[in-house]
């Protein structure tokens, strides 16, 4: 098997390992729950031809992918991808991979990031479009210290942070307690010293543009501990490649400076949670499909595909908002978009239309998806949803411009209106209903939802369950 590299791709590949004087060369992949693993070489190791033949690796060692009699597969090297790893102590080179299956001889069907590649091959078959542009933002926490247990007789966490509330009557060993801290729900722009992570995030922000990220807001968000990092759109495939790189940044820059960082949706009880709000456009030669002179100047297919969204975010929820403590974040009071219907301005909706000066900036911004998700898998499911919502001319109904958040849950079901599932369960089980617009294409094939749908029932959904949570001890420890 020989792999195409493109000359100039190749190139810009030797001139960074010539400059940075590279010794290592780390060669990184997606797993289906959306993490990174590795496997390095040695730089003279590495020759053109590595590009071309692939790397092969055990895939069976990789959760639910193959089985030990069929484990042999090829890592195939995108050298447009690499870039210097600022945190080595050696010089070391990273270049994402695709994972390709030797046995079907085909780009593996459980392989993210392959996914992503076929959603906008997809798109280009259709002729709706030859690009799709993703602008995701991933919220974040950076806490103090995280304790955990989870043994049969106790279930315990515990999460601290100096910006906490609940630290008001602390004694510091080594300073003060100055008292300077965000209320619940009040993180959202305040001047330091309330804002405790300036310079942390600044030190995030540079080390992302060293590693070819382009950032253009980074800020404290509404919650205790929570930020935020703002980096241009891309398309969909750069665009996950990115939130792979800023969460792999932000978690190690936290590390080195004795903090960690997460990108749970929700760690704190009774405090907003993180989401990854997804700005979406489709283009096609050269110009914004979604510029029109129908709602807030969008056009009919950008209405469509909004339509298309709504219509199956219950399904995309298995992807978009991809485990169980997802759907704690998704409740009413902490800003998280759980009603399925679309506005300008209105952040309550769960498809926002934002304000823009032009037509090129003209785009749909989703706000249910999460961190947890696997980006590939989200952008590609929302891309396969706004499709078939073009392709049916998918009405996205009127826009609601009240305060979603006020209206009670018989309110919501008075005015027929969908929400987003309650539990990973459910949402799984509405996605495995509702497949059919995952599999045009062959985008997502049958054999990667069913394995996708037994990898979360047993290594999450199952387990969540099985466990006792310590509110049930108060609620029902006497009944």
């Amino acid at each position: 098997m020989s792999f195409t590299v493109k000359a100039e791709d190749f190139a810009k590949f030797q001139n960074i390992v010539k400059e940075s004087k590279i010794e290592f060369i780390d060669f990184r992949f997606t797993d289906i729950k959306g993490v990174w693993h590795h496997v390095s070489f040695t730089s003279k190791s590495i020759t053109k031809e590595t590009f071309e033949s692939g790397l092969p690796f055990d895939g069976s060692s990789i959760p639910n992918w193959q089985p030990i009699n069929r484990s042999d597969m090829l890592l195939v090297p995108d050298a447009s991808t690499v870039f210097v790893d600022p945190f080595t102590a050696d010089p070391t080179a990273v270049v994402i991979c695709d994972v390709w299956d030797i046995y079907k001889n085909q780009p593996y069907e459980h392989d993210p990031r392959s996914i992503a590649k076929k959603a906008l091959a997809y798109l280009k078959s259709t002729g709706i479009g030859d690009a799709a542009y993703f602008g995701p933002e991933n919220e974040f926490f950076v806490f103090d210290e995280l304790l955990i247990r989870d043994d049969p007789n106790c279930q315990y966490y515990e999460i601290d942070s100096e910006e906490g509330n609940w630290n008001g009557g602390k004694k510091f060993d080594d300073r003060p307690n100055t008292g300077h801290r965000p209320a619940v729900k009040g993180g959202y722009f305040p001047v330091q010293p309330v804002d405790s992570m300036v310079d942390l995030r600044a030190e995030m922000v540079k080390t992302l543009e060293s590693v070819g990220l382009e950032i253009n807001i980074n800020h404290h968000e509404v919650a205790v501990a929570q930020g935020e990092i703002g980096v241009k759109f891309a398309s969909i495939v750069e665009a996950a490649d990115n939130v792979q790189k800023l969460k792999y940044v932000v978690k190690n820059v936290a590390h080195l400076n004795g903090k960690t960082a997460t990108f749970m949706p929700k760690p704190l009880y009774g405090d907003n949670g993180s989401g990854m709000h997804c700005h979406q456009s489709i283009w096609k030669d050269g110009k914004n499909v979604f510029a029109g002179d129908k709602y807030q100047g969008l056009s009919d297919a950008a209405l469509y595909y909004i339509g298309g969204v709504l219509k199956h975010a219950q399904s995309i929820a298995a992807f978009s908002n991809a485990s169980t403590n997802s759907y704690k974040r998704l409740i009413p009071g902490f800003e998280a978009p759980s009603i399925l219907t679309y506005s300008a301005q209105n952040r309550s909706a769960s498809c926002r239309i934002p304000y823009v000066s032009g037509a090129s900036a003209k785009r749909a911004e989703f706000r249910f998806p999460d961190s947890s998700a696997n980006p590939y898998l989200a952008f590609a499911a929302m891309l396969l949803a706004g499709i078939d919502g073009i392709k049916n001319k998918a009405n996205p109904g009127e826009p609601m411009e009240m305060d979603l958040f006020e209206l009670s849950l018989d309110e919501i079901r008075e005015k027929g209106i969908q929400q987003m599932p309650h539990t990973l369960r459910e949402a799984i089980e509405l996605m495995l209903a509702d497949r059919g617009y995952l599999k045009e294409g062959g985008v997502f094939t049958e054999e990667f939802i069913q394995n996708y749908q037994h990898y979360k029932f047993q290594s999450e959904i199952w387990p969540w369950e099985a466990r006792p949570h310590p509110y049930e001890f108060k609620t029902t420890y006497s009944c």
